[in-house]
């Protein structure tokens, strides 16, 4: 049976330092009720046409990516059958279009639906940000827009961490911890919805049989219902299903790297990990393994805690070593 996520009030984050220490730190989802319930934006999201016209005042006429759904989809946008094509177009227009359309599509049952997220808010909406603000997070991380009709985005994982604001509607998130990953069932990764590859068990009937894995994978699933001016702090690594559940629905999300120590992500080191190791004989990746985990992920601690800190060498405080390991690194690729 699937648990519901942990949950605070957003008025019990006073701060940056405690949305850190308190929040984002302990790399567990937390939903923050009611944390943007004071935008203005929020206000203008109790009427659909109030919103429109809110959000038309900031936009600047730029076109954008839209998904265009049958209505026997559902708003599920998907792959088809081979997993080769996708169930939905993509139509481009300006964002003021897309909500005019999204508007008629209220107005009458059985249209198309429209989807169009990850829109950067200071491409698309400038000044937005200016009326709803977020002082939690660190100077110049920019907001991201989703709008659409009721829709259901298949579970995924992102590589940064995520602030999601509920700024129109409501949305439920399916969450499964980076662990569970094998029992997912995770389908192309070069060829995607939107960027990241997505779990086909999660999205799958619940009676179906070709994910047998799945079976224990789905009740440990932890939930999350998010209201208007509710958010959601996601670590990056986390799988999320993600249903907006109202006829017209809009999000705010943040992406950023809380604990990044320079411009290196972890996902570069996997992709170079893939082609430098993983086909290389099962006893020497188990050798590779026991490497990384001692040196990199130091189930036991520091791996040279046995010497004194001045003799650490590169092993040292990784801010302090960071440009010296890099430029080696750099060296080897170039060969």
């Amino acid at each position: 049976m699937t648990q519901r996520a942990g949950e605070i009030s957003g008025a019990d984050i006073s701060s940056p330092e405690v949305f850190l220490r308190e929040v984002v730190l302990p790399c567990r989802p937390v939903v923050l009720r009611g944390l943007v319930k004071d935008w203005p934006v929020i206000e203008a999201a109790r009427s659909p046409a109030a919103l429109r016209d809110y959000l038309a005042s900031f936009a600047i006429g730029a076109e954008m990516e839209a998904f265009i759904g049958a209505p026997h989809i559902a708003g599920k946008y998907y792959y088809n059958d081979d997993l080769q094509g996708f169930n939905f177009e993509r139509r481009r227009m300006s964002l003021v279009a897309a909500l005019d359309a999204m508007l008629a599509g209220l107005a009458t049952p059985g249209s198309p639906t429209i989807y169009a997220g990850s829109l950067a808010v200071d491409d698309y909406l400038p000044s937005f940000s200016a009326q709803n603000g977020m002082p939690l997070l660190p100077p110049g991380i920019g907001g991201r827009i989703w709008l659409g009709h009721a829709s259901d985005v298949s579970a995924h994982y992102d590589t940064a961490d995520n602030l999601a604001c509920v700024v129109a509607g409501t949305r439920r998130f399916t969450l499964y911890s980076p662990e569970l990953i094998a029992g997912l069932y995770v389908g192309p990764i070069d060829n995607t919805m939107a960027g990241q590859p997505v779990s086909l068990a999660a999205s799958s009937p619940r009676d179906d049989t070709k994910y047998p894995l799945f079976a224990a994978v789905r009740d440990q699933a932890l939930v999350a219902e998010l209201e208007l001016g509710d958010a959601l702090y996601l670590p990056k690594l986390w799988w999320h299903q993600v249903e907006s559940t109202a006829p017209l629905n809009g999000l705010v999300n943040y992406w950023w790297d809380a604990f990044a120590a320079g411009p290196d992500a972890p996902y570069t080191t996997l992709l170079l990990a893939m082609i430098a190791i993983a086909e290389r004989p099962e006893p020497e990746r188990t050798a590779w393994a026991a490497l990384f985990d001692h040196y990199v992920f130091r189930k036991g601690g520091h791996p040279l805690a046995h010497l004194p800190p001045d003799r650490h060498g590169i092993l040292g405080p990784v801010k302090e070593n960071y440009g010296r390991i890099r430029a080696r690194v750099m060296q080897l690729l170039r060969g």
